[in-house]
């Protein structure tokens, strides 16, 4: 059974960073295409980036382009985003996605497995 569990969010002032971490257990790591996600309150959940198997191709977000970066252990079977220049919309509860694909995957139904989610706050 695929597990993917995400670690790393907090409260965090304007302008700064956090590095968000997704374990992923259960499956051939280097099979997944992951993603991440993210839904604030009030809003339906949306792409931020996602990283293909093995992660020469990348994947962002208008939104996040040049704040934030996706990237991939194999080693450790784990995803990152590194966030930085953090602004107060940012604010969201951040899930780690993964799906079986060779393409790239960027809507939320293509993706076949989820973590629990971690909450991003972002104070002004």
């Amino acid at each position: 059974q695929v597990q993917l569990v995400e670690s790393g969010g907090g409260l965090v002032q304007a302008g700064g960073s956090l590095r968000l971490t997704c374990a992923a257990s259960g499956v051939s790591f280097s099979n997944l295409y992951m993603g991440w996600f993210r839904q604030a309150p009030g809003k339906e959940r949306g792409f931020v980036a996602a990283i293909s198997r093995i992660g020469g191709n990348t994947l962002y977000s208008d939104s996040v382009k040049g704040r934030f970066t996706i990237s991939r252990d194999s080693a450790r079977t784990t995803v990152y985003l590194q966030m930085n220049s953090l602004k107060p919309e940012d604010t969201a509860v951040y899930y780690c996605a993964a799906v079986n694909s060779w393409v790239p995957v960027s809507r939320e139904e293509q993706y076949r497995y989820w973590g629990q989610g971690t909450q991003v706050t972002v104070s002004s």
